[in-house]
């Protein structure tokens, strides 16, 4: 994969024509080459948003907001505070929704999904690009690998957490430490592999399986989860943590009927090579 991290040019080369324009500087050191587009879904988060726009690095390409109808300033809000924001307005409902529909507005090579309750900080962005122009097409973030954490996750969100990730891990021969997390970022050709088709926040599983399924290369990045600021979270630990393992089980199903499909296709073409 050519679009690595490479070091920043220096003062006499950043002048050379050749290098204009080629890196966006991450630091005096280190500048990257691919585009790195932002998407965050919204629904009345005007008040939450200064926390979120304040950590995203300046040497992201674009920033892509889903507003889901808010009825406050968040599309205000998001234009005072990052000029040329990308604002898209969601035509349907649910976070899945929301994010299928920003995913389809980006234009950078990157794709990376924040939260827009200031629960994560944008300076870990710049691990996930980093894992992933080193080799990785899906880099995951995770609140139990090592060096990552949580101040907002009740006891049992934690556990429904950790069965639901088991279950995952055994049947699709993954090894997640972490499965329902909104932080992560991938490569856009990815989207091609791993189409998306839910509406809800059962959406983070469904990727997580299908990138797994897809043969993709997936590595975890440590995160640490902050306490939403403002306002309530649509989430409901039993009503979605029921449709992630739906999820799971209609993944699984699938799973076992391709692996019949693909038994019967070797079959036949078996019968056919003794007959010729």
């Amino acid at each position: 994969m050519s679009s690595v991290l490479q070091p920043a040019a220096s003062g006499h080369d950043r002048q050379a024509p050749s290098t204009a324009g080629k890196y966006r500087p991450i630091s005096s050191h280190l500048a990257i080459t691919p585009p790195v587009s932002v998407v965050i879904p919204a629904m009345n988060e005007a008040d939450n948003l200064p926390y979120v726009f304040k950590t995203l690095p300046d040497w992201i390409h674009e920033v892509v907001l889903v507003d889901g109808n808010s009825t406050d300033d968040t599309v205000a809000v998001a234009r005072a505070l990052w000029p040329g924001v990308k604002v898209v307005g969601q035509q349907g409902r649910g976070k899945g929704d929301a994010l299928i529909t920003g995913f389809e507005a980006c234009s950078g090579d990157i794709i990376v999904m924040v939260d827009a309750d200031g629960s994560a900080d944008g300076n870990e962005i710049v691990s996930y690009v980093s894992a992933l122009v080193s080799g990785a097409d899906f880099a995951k973030g995770s609140r139990f690998a090592n060096g990552g954490g949580t101040d907002d996750m009740t006891f049992v969100r934690r556990l429904g957490n950790g069965v639901l990730c088991a279950i995952v891990n055994r049947k699709f021969g993954a090894r997640y430490t972490d499965l329902c997390y909104g932080y992560n970022a991938f490569w856009r050709h990815c989207l091609d592999k791993i189409e998306l088709d839910c509406t809800g926040f059962e959406v983070e599983t469904l990727m997580n399986i299908r990138v797994v399924k897809a043969g993709l290369k997936v590595q975890e990045i440590p995160s640490h989860e902050y306490l939403r600021i403002h306002g309530v979270s649509n989430l409901r630990a039993v009503r979605d943590g029921l449709r992630v393992l739906r999820v799971i089980l209609s993944e699984r199903s699938n799973r076992r009927a391709l692996r019949r499909e693909g038994r019967r296709s070797r079959m036949l073409a078996s019968g056919r090579g003794e007959v010729s």
